[in-house]
């Protein structure tokens, strides 16, 4: 999986998954240069979402003469795909890298991830 490479793909996605709907790249970069002292040019903007389209990471959806973006999935399916790529990618001892990450999240999330490993186990139904 090709992931997010920089911090201006991460601001583009983060403003897209907050949005319910796709944007043109002027409607982006309005969102983009709101809490911004150097604001982003359109052209950059629109090259970076190019990219991002690219990869995958968001859908070019044509409107007149111009075209929308969205995303093409979920933050939470996104950011999980990347803990799934990093735990396989990096080591044959998946149980060590489990245990560290068990012992490094908060207890709530812990009971959480518990729950549904154990509804998985069980052959149940997802949440």
């Amino acid at each position: 999986m090709e992931g997010l490479g920089g911090s201006l793909e991460r601001a583009i996605m983060d403003v897209l998954w907050a949005e319910p709907e796709p944007l043109r790249v002027r409607e982006l970069l309005t969102r983009l240069n709101e809490n911004q002292r150097r604001p982003l040019a359109y052209n950059t903007v629109q090259t970076v979402a190019e990219r991002l389209a690219r990869k995958n990471m968001l859908a070019k959806i044509p409107d007149g003469q111009a075209f929308r973006y969205g995303p093409t999935r979920t933050r939470e399916d996104y950011v999980a795909e990347v803990m799934i790529d990093a735990l396989t990618g990096t080591t044959s001892d998946h149980g060590a890298v489990l245990t560290r990450f068990a012992e490094g999240v908060p207890p709530e999330d812990a009971r959480r991830l518990l729950e549904v490993l154990r509804r998985r186990a069980a052959g149940e139904p997802g949440s």
